[in-house]
């Protein structure tokens, strides 16, 4: 059995929640640091991390998220979710995690490719002007499929 080392990853977001953003951006920035082809297709609502009206105002989910372990009803309470985005990002802070608008240069600038989904684009009625600057395009997700024409690509779907 031949062993393929990981040349490219594909990672597929479809949330905007701080912790599913982050995720996906520390994991693009280690392939890259590591030599492997990274891009990241953002659909659906993972959109909202490439809007430059929402990007930097991202949240931490705290209704129906397992790992928060809290009540569903006391995560739903008002406030909750602001108290744990100000929680969040104090901890990310102490560990100098870039805010979300400068993580996707650091990223674009390594070459990481950002790609944004055609469907979802279409369906949330936005424009060129309403995304970031250092996005390499939009695609369908036939054309994002077409980028894991490669042995060693692995899709990971945040």
């Amino acid at each position: 059995m031949s062993k393929t080392k990981v040349k490219k990853m594909l990672f597929i977001l479809s949330k905007a929640t701080i912790e599913n953003v982050y995720a996906a951006f520390v994991m693009a920035n280690g392939a890259r640091m590591e030599g492997i082809e990274s891009e990241i297709f953002f659909t659906f609502f993972g959109l909202e991390a490439i809007q430059k009206k929402k990007l930097n105002k991202l949240h931490v989910a705290t209704v129906g998220n397992p790992a928060m372990h809290i009540p569903t009803m006391v995560g739903g309470l008002p406030g909750m979710e602001a108290l744990a985005t100000k929680m969040m990002k104090k901890e990310m802070e102490k560990l100098d995690m870039p805010p979300v608008d400068e993580f996707l240069e650091i990223l674009s600038a390594s070459g990481v490719k950002l790609w944004a989904c055609k469907l979802a684009v279409d369906m949330f009625h936005l424009k060129e002007e309403d995304l970031i600057e250092d996005l390499d395009g939009v695609l369908t997700i036939g054309d994002f499929y077409n980028q894991a024409d490669q042995e060693g690509t692995q899709m990971l779907f945040i």
